[in-house]
């Protein structure tokens, strides 16, 4: 999967990603950035940021929106990046998902979608449910999605 950034007219223009998704269409709600060395970002509600587009953050912000969308869960309660210390070793949950009195509920991996999901992707989440000792977790790669 790439981003290609072209010119057209004098203008740059960027062919968003042509692997399809095994999820709703969202490119017309996500924004989307090119910058003058053609790197292109993408906004993350929240993180409050312009981010990388990279395959993988393209199938985090389609999550997003549709695990928001979907079990009615409000972006004030998903954090991105989220960092947990384990056997002295700092890791990153891609999206931990909190209930309503702030308590980590779901713990959420995302990988770019050409990355089978593994024993090996499950092991890595397994180790962020629990040190945050969440009931729940998602792993995706776009196109193949396991609620747990």
């Amino acid at each position: 999967m790439s981003f290609l950034v072209r010119k057209h007219g004098g203008q740059r223009i960027m062919d968003l990603p042509n692997i399809k998704l095994n999820l709703p269409d969202y490119s017309d709600r996500l924004k989307i950035q090119i910058r003058e060395n053609d790197k292109v970002l993408i906004f993350d509600p929240i993180r409050k940021r312009w981010v990388a587009l990279t395959p993988e953050e393209w199938v985090r912000q389609n999550m997003t929106i549709y695990i928001s969308e979907t079990m009615e869960i409000s972006l004030s309660q998903f954090a991105n990046e989220t960092a947990i210390c384990y056997n002295g070793l700092t890791k990153r949950c891609d999206s931990v998902i909190y209930d309503t009195h702030g308590k980590p509920l779901i713990v959420a991996e995302y990988k770019q979608p050409k990355v089978k999901i593994t024993q090996q992707v499950f092991d890595q989440v397994a180790v962020y449910c629990m040190q945050l000792q969440v009931p729940y977790l998602i792993v995706s790669n776009g196109v193949q999605h396991l609620f747990c």
